[in-house]
């Protein structure tokens, strides 16, 4: 049976990645509002109660304007914003991260995406927690590079019309809008430190966490992950190939995988774990369709 669904905020940079993921699907029907409407409150309230399904790419503010009248009508929905990562009434929107939490996505009426940041340091830090490797009192320094499609509209246009001429740090104040989600899903106890780096590329993510395991820490961080990730089709480990020390950030761009990696001294347990995605795939529009297939009871991987 065709499924309807409803993207509000469509013609944005996620939105339209989702659309071009569902648009040839035979068993998606898409709902499109014309221009003139896009943004009036009525018809989007008419398109959602239409939707067995609903995507919001949307400004988080916009979302919480929105939330209250999906609540009250039933809507089953996938907010892609930053708006409801940490509160307790949306399942969180990472399938592997948890035995169970797939099951969860399947019956959730709301459900919220994973950003690309926090889904690499999650998938690289939740397993080590869980197995005793990681202290949840002392997390791991992350850092990472990626592509300039990741800030959003304002910061797209900033490189593609030659305002931004180069890579750069930000976040350095230690306030990133991702930092919540970090520590509640990697069950950590305080906020890691996090400084993040945009690359004068367009797409691609590889994320870094730097720590100190020990002589034997490294081997053993490398099969918990192994562990917690064993079948899945879109998460694997990879070997640290020692003749390839560079990490492209690039090399998954175009797929829905995520890629974890332990790299490091066995001498002295220096250790670097390192996820790669491509940050407008598994983390954003990717991952939301993934998560819309499992909440249509769809084959997980159908259009990926």
């Amino acid at each position: 049976m065709t499924k309807a669904v409803f993207i509000d905020g469509e013609v944005g940079t996620t939105g339209l990645q989702i659309r071009e993921r569902l648009q040839g699907r035979d068993d998606i029907r898409l709902i499109s509002l014309p221009e003139a409407v896009r943004k009036d409150r009525a018809a989007r309230l008419d398109a959602f109660a239409e939707a067995d399904v609903s995507i919001l790419c949307l400004p988080d503010p916009a979302v919480h304007e929105v939330a209250p009248d999906l609540k009250a009508m039933g809507a089953r929905v996938i907010d892609a914003s930053t708006a409801h990562r940490v509160d307790p009434d949306w399942v969180f929107g990472f399938p592997e991260m948890a035995k169970g939490q797939r099951a969860a996505i399947a019956g959730a009426q709301r459900v919220s995406n994973p950003g690309c940041w926090s889904t690499c340091a999650i998938a690289l830090i939740r397993p080590l927690v869980a197995a005793g490797i990681i202290d949840p009192a002392h997390p791991p320094a992350i850092s990472g590079v990626s592509g300039y499609t990741g800030g959003g509209k304002a910061m797209i246009e900033e490189f593609e019309s030659g305002k931004v001429a180069g890579s750069f740090l930000y976040g350095t104040g230690q306030a990133h809008k991702h930092l919540p989600e970090i520590r509640t899903h990697g069950l950590l106890d305080r906020v890691p430190v996090f400084v993040p780096s945009v690359g004068h590329y367009a797409q691609g993510m590889a994320v870094a966490a730097e720590l100190e395991l020990g002589r034997d820490g490294i081997a053993a961080a490398e099969a918990a992950l192994a562990e917690a990730y064993a079948g899945e089709a879109f998460v694997a480990v990879v070997p640290a190939a020692a003749d390839q020390p560079r990490v492209m950030p690039q090399r998954l761009n175009g797929t829905n995988r995520l890629e974890l990696s332990v790299h490091g001294n066995p001498e002295t347990g220096a250790a670097t774990l390192v996820a790669v995605l491509d940050n407008l795939g598994k983390g954003a529009s990717g991952a939301a369709v993934q998560n819309l297939n499992i909440m249509l009871g769809i084959e997980e991987g159908r259009g990926l």
